[in-house]
């Protein structure tokens, strides 16, 4: 199985100079936990719910003037769209990552996979199990 069989082909990503809010409202209207940022059409890095949460809110920072840049989480772990699942569940241990984003071969973001993707599409219980094990250790 591949990861372009279990990603999420739709993907917004955000500019890493635009405001939390932004993001904020972009995760809140996409339903994502995450998004992808970029700079100069090259992604940078991510910003989570979890970087807005305890690096904006528990900062007492504010949304609309704190810039993605200032509270994302700088580099990018990625897959490539065409690899074997076992790959991505590989990077997801090592990485510790809940979500990763997928490009083709010319590194072009085609979408954004999960654990949650993993766990309910992928065939292999062993390979879920042990990846969720890793993540969540």
């Amino acid at each position: 199985m591949f990861v372009r069989e279990i990603m999420h082909k739709n993907v917004d990503v955000i500019n890493y100079n635009r405001s939390v809010q932004e993001a904020a409202e972009m995760m809140a209207k996409g339903d994502y936990g995450a998004l992808p940022v970029e700079k100069d059409d090259k992604m940078i890095g991510m910003i989570t719910d979890r970087d807005i949460a305890l690096r904006v809110v528990a900062g007492k920072k504010t949304p609309s003037t704190t810039k993605v840049f200032d509270c994302m989480s700088s580099g990018i772990d990625y897959c490539f769209d065409d690899q074997d699942v076992q790959e991505l569940a590989n990077k997801m241990k090592s990485s510790q990552r809940h979500r990763i984003p997928v490009v083709n071969r010319e590194k072009r973001l085609v979408g954004i996979v999960s654990s949650k993707d993993l766990a309910t599409q992928a065939k292999d219980k062993n390979l879920i199990l042990s990846t969720f094990e890793k993540i969540y250790d």
